[in-house]
C-alpha cells in the first residue's frame, strides 16, 4: 500500500478466523507500523478497531497514534487476542508513505 505521509485514513486489514465460527470483534485487534526487521515491542501496538466482522482498521496519519514520515516504508503488524490461549501476531503488509 502506498499512501501520502500527509493524509490521515484507515488502514484496513482483512481478518479470516479458523474456524470461520468463531467470532472475533469482541477483542480489539492491535496493530503495530515499524520500519525495522524484527518483532514489534510492547509499546509499538496500537489499538484498532473493527470495520466489519472480518475488518480490522487503524486511523494512520499526522495526528493520530500512527504518524506517517514521507519516504518511510514501514512493515505493518496485526495482533488478535481472542478467548483461549492463542495470541495471534502476523506481519500483514507493507505500507509505503510518501
Amino acid at each position: 500500500m502506498v499512501i501520502p505521509a500527509s493524509t490521515v485514513e484507515y488502514i484496513h486489514v482483512t481478518v479470516t478466523a479458523s474456524p470461520s465460527a468463531v467470532s472475533l470483534t469482541g477483542t480489539p485487534p492491535r496493530f503495530a507500523l515499524v520500519t525495522h526487521r524484527t518483532n514489534p515491542t510492547t509499546g509499538e501496538w496500537k489499538t484498532g478497531d473493527w470495520a466489519d466482522a472480518t475488518t480490522a482498521r487503524i486511523l494512520a496519519g499526522p495526528g493520530t497514534d500512527l504518524p506517517l514520515t514521507a519516504g518511510t516504508d514501514y512493515r505493518l503488524w496485526i495482533n488478535i487476542d481472542p478467548p483461549g490461549a492463542e495470541s495471534i501476531v502476523r506481519k500483514a503488509g507493507t505500507v509505503s508513505a510518501t
